[in-house]
């Protein structure tokens, strides 16, 4: 089929088209945790090795390295929660729930609340669960001034990758934190999973000692859930984005255009496990990262849509507010004189 025809598909069509490269593979399951997990084993021995002779430069040097392969793991454990890292379910649940220790995320809580965040990703009327918070231009400036200030805070670069990251992988993933009435499930998974974080904690501490433990291991989580929470910003708050009200959201078309191709340098989009193909990921969220590769070789046309170079990408850090006028994300420097203008519009009309 030629490029010409493809690039009249509609999203649904191109969904349809991506399903034979949904299949999943044993024997490339292993040989990517095989790529992964032995190489953070090992960097993490080496930052140890390093602190033990108090050289600490050598420990911080290769925290990026080691922060690089949990990204990794917590894609790994991300696939597996989507059911298409493994053919079977029994062998993607287990692994996931076992990274999980490592990733500091409760896998079968995080993977409902995931679960949401497709569903409903670019839909207006039902932001809230595994996303990151956006107003409307409308909505904010009809807040209160102390409201305001707070989406301000939560929204500024040192909140959004400084304290934020952190505050939501080591404090807010300890407790279901809006799932406590849901079931008995977010309870079981979160719990469970604190129980292993720190049993395996508590073993190295006690080989170790507990200031080298944090001193090796806390670089590693709070770089790697900055970097984590970077890509996944730029995923979706970038400017071509797509949001609408649920009477003309359509999920196929929020997936494909709601979502950006982070076109990453070939060493980030490993360590990233090609996350950044995240409008293909959307569209057929059952394809292996392994394969989605596969998919931009074979639909070259899908590389445009939504792309985002790393230079361009940091654009997206001003981006706060949803312009349903104009249609893509303001900064709040430019939503002010928007809104004044819509303002006029509805005024006259």
């Amino acid at each position: 089929m030629s490029a010409t025809e493809t690039q009249s598909w509609s999203a649904r069509e191109w969904a349809q088209a991506l399903v034979p490269f949904r299949q999943a593979s044993v024997a490339r399951g292993v040989f990517e945790l095989a790529v992964t997990f032995p190489p953070f084993v090992a960097v993490w021995t080496a930052m140890l090795i390093a602190s033990r002779y108090s050289h600490f430069w050598i420990s911080f040097a290769l925290a990026p390295v080691a922060a690089g392969l949990l990204i990794r793991l917590f894609i790994i454990q991300h696939d597996c929660g989507h059911g298409s890292f493994f053919p079977s379910k029994l062998a993607n649940d287990w692994v996931g729930r076992a990274l999980s220790v490592l990733t500091v995320t409760p896998y079968d809580h995080w993977r409902r609340c995931h679960a949401i965040h497709h569903a409903t990703s670019g839909n207006l009327d039902r932001r809230g669960i595994g996303d990151i918070k956006t107003l409307t231009v409308r909505e904010y400036f009809t807040r209160k001034p102390r409201d305001r200030l707070r989406y301000r805070l939560y929204r500024h670069p040192l909140v959004m990758f400084g304290v934020g990251p952190a505050y939501v992988f080591l404090i807010e993933n300890r407790l279901p934190i809006g799932f406590m009435r849901k079931g008995p499930m977010p309870w079981l998974s979160t719990m469970s999973t604190n129980a292993g974080m720190l049993l395996v904690a508590g073993l190295l501490i006690l080989c170790v000692g507990f200031t080298t433990f944090l001193i090796v291991h806390l670089p590693i989580v709070v770089l790697a859930a900055t970097m984590g929470v970077w890509v996944f910003y730029v995923q979706h708050q970038f400017e071509a984005t797509t949001w609408d009200e649920t009477p003309d959201w359509r999920q196929p078309d929020a997936a494909l255009h709601g979502s950006s191709h982070y076109d990453l340098p070939p060493v980030l989009r490993w360590f990233s496990a090609n996350i950044g193909m995240h409008h293909v990921h959307h569209l057929s969220s059952g394809v292996p990262f392994y394969r989605l590769p596969e998919i931009l070789r074979a639909y070259p046309e899908l590389r445009e849509i939504g792309r985002l170079t790393v230079w361009r990408s940091f654009a997206c850090i001003r981006l706060a507010l949803w312009d349903e006028d104009k249609r893509r994300l303001l900064s709040f420097r430019e939503a002010r004189p928007a809104y004044v203008a819509s303002q006029q519009v509805r005024a006259e009309a």
